[in-house]
């Protein structure tokens, strides 16, 4: 990939260099979130409805939206949203699962995860359940794009390089959703990251949202 895992310090310095000439873009792209996710939450109500029925149908004892402790910009924590796409004790039995973890570095991924309800499976495989961050946007505490947000136990695996993926807002869409998402590797998906962060711009940020659509419609290395 693009990134060379230089020194933390020199990484970080150019980093923070490059963000502090895009205080325009920044705004733009802040008015682009609210705009966006407004939009987004009225004109999908009727799809939301329809799934939280279908989640119900299948638990009705469990709850519709599953909320998730998420580190943010500059490490700052977060409650990010989702559909429930697992059954309700999945983090209890995540601990007998790590053995089989089939992704490198600080994440869990496993492709056929008992864990995941029928329906779950449905909107993991077209990227439906992420729609609840619609919410995170409007709030301030996402962007429609960016680095996904990493989980605590993941940050404190992270080496400095790893460290720079919260040096800007994260994202419901970014380079990695767009380029096999499950199937990337951890490293790549860092570098995807900061190859982001070097290349942002409001154009940018556009073209990986259509390309994004594109994806949940065709999904490819989602589960």
């Amino acid at each position: 990939m693009v990134v060379e895992r230089r020194s933390g310090q020199n990484l970080i310095f150019d980093q923070l260099e490059l963000i502090a000439q895009r205080s325009i873009y920044y705004f733009f792209k802040r008015s682009l979130d609210i705009i966006g996710s407004l939009i987004g939450l009225i004109l999908l109500a009727p799809l939301f409805l329809l799934i939280i029925h279908l989640i119900k149908k299948e638990e009705p004892s469990g709850p519709i939206f599953f909320s998730q402790t998420r580190i943010g910009h500059n490490g700052r924590k977060f409650k990010m949203y989702k559909f429930r796409t697992m059954c309700i004790d999945a983090e209890a039995r995540l601990i007998t699962l790590l053995d089989k973890n089939e992704v490198e570095g600080a994440m869990f991924k496993m492709k056929d995860d008992p864990r995941v309800t029928r329906i779950g499976r449905v909107l993991r495989k077209t990227s439906l359940d992420e729609l609840p961050q619609l919410w995170n946007v409007l709030k301030g505490e996402m962007s429609l794009v960016g680095p996904r947000p990493p989980l605590e136990r993941e940050v404190i695996k992270y080496d400095e390089c790893d460290m720079l993926r919260l040096l800007v807002k994260p994202g419901c869409a970014g380079l990695w959703q767009i380029n096999g998402r499950s199937d990337v590797g951890f490293k790549d998906m860092v570098e995807l990251d900061l190859l982001y962060i070097q290349k942002q711009s409001f154009l940018y940020d556009l073209k990986i949202i259509v390309k994004t659509v594109f994806v949940m419609m065709c999904p490819n290395g989602a589960y």
